[in-house]
């Protein structure tokens, strides 16, 4: 819609398909783009409220520091201190490097798993697990505790799916300023099929070697749980590796950056939609980039700090569903926009057609 058709860059122009000339009106759009702003605001600032638990925990865990709303704020400043530097910094400057950081350190970690973690049982375990899902896809998709998936109902599986649903459009419009100009092809195996491989061995290789350690008595992450928490499984599971010692902090710096990097994208493109006429390839004024990234922030320490019980998850899983609640009605129109976009009716009400310029054809044509 923005690039092809000349539309603004919002979340309510993919709309425009359903209602045609009605989706211009100030008030349907500014509501869209509020809700869809609400919902990734409070996604990410559940994300970083995960990060300070966790990362607090490790602290703990490694250091003896304690996990508690001291800490909490001393980990959000430096946090939003960095994420909010990296903003301002730009697209192709400050997220290029950190998202750079810490995926060749991910690498690092999934390296030495394969080096000192039970390979043939890992292997073993993934693919048996892979048919496993695939035969029983659709019960667990359907069935609502009746004939044994509860798993997939669970508290922390609805956090995710929640997480999952606040993020989709701020994401969508992130990944077409970073991506104009590939070709789909190259878009989905960047975008798709190389995370989710990524993201299957990523899964395989922790939770394989964890599993294994569970069963032949190397370690009780068990135990670990169930006396320090779910958040303390990470920490146990690092300090029984070789090197532990570099490992930890290690682990403890990729925590921030990750949900630094997070934090930058998404607050710049917050900053994006609360502007007015601003286009894909520019960047938004700095300080809306660090009114967000302040008010993300303060979220995010307020629901862990006082709102998430005894290690700050309670909090993080309700402003996940609040985040997902939100946008899910929102979500559906979208799918449906994009349904008959690209499915039903391939051209687009008589009143959304434009003039287009001899840059617009191009890039349409492109396309």
């Amino acid at each position: 819609m923005h690039f092809n058709r000349n539309a603004k860059f919002s979340i309510s122009s993919t709309i425009a398909p359903l209602f045609g000339k009605h989706s211009k009106h100030p008030a349907i759009s500014a509501i869209i783009d509020l809700m869809s702003i609400l919902a990734i605001t409070l996604g990410l600032a559940s994300s970083l409220g995960a990060g300070l638990a966790l990362i607090g925990s490790g602290l703990e865990s490694a250091y003896g520091i304690p996990s508690n709303p001291q800490t909490w704020l001393v980990l959000t400043l430096i946090i939003s201190a960095i994420f909010i530097t990296s903003a301002l910094s730009g697209l192709n400057r400050g997220i290029k490097v950190l998202s750079s950081l810490n995926a060749y350190i991910f690498y690092a970690f999934l390296v030495i798993l394969i080096l000192v973690g039970p390979l043939s049982y890992i292997l073993n375990l993934s693919v048996t697990s892979l048919g496993y899902w695939a035969d029983n896809f659709f019960l667990w998709s359907f069935d609502t505790k009746v004939l044994g998936g509860e798993a997939l109902v669970t508290w922390w599986t609805m956090y995710d799916w929640s997480i999952w649903i606040a993020y989709a459009p701020l994401m969508g419009l992130f990944l077409a300023r970073i991506s104009y100009g590939r070709t789909l092809r190259q878009f989905l195996i960047i975008n798709w099929v190389l995370p989710a491989l990524f993201g299957i061995l990523w899964f395989g290789f922790w939770g394989g070697t964890a599993i294994k350690w569970q069963m032949d008595g190397t370690l009780d992450l068990v135990k670990v749980i169930t006396q320090n928490g779910a958040v303390s499984g990470l920490w146990g599971f690092l300090q029984n590796l070789p090197m532990a010692w570099v490992l930890v902090p290690m682990a403890i710096f990729t925590l921030v950056i990750s949900f630094a990097t997070a934090a930058d994208s998404m607050s710049s493109t917050i900053a994006t939609i609360c502007t007015r006429g601003i286009k894909a390839d520019e960047e938004s004024p700095g300080k809306q980039k660090v009114l967000w990234g302040l008010a993300i922030s303060i979220i995010a320490y307020i629901m862990v700090a006082f709102g998430g019980g005894a290690q700050g998850i309670d909090g993080i899983k309700y402003l996940a569903a609040a985040g997902g609640f939100t946008v899910l009605f929102l979500f559906v129109l979208i799918v449906a926009a994009a349904a008959r976009t690209f499915i039903f009716n391939k051209s687009l009400p008589d009143e959304l057609e434009v003039d287009v310029t001899a840059e617009g054809k191009a890039n349409y044509e492109r396309h």
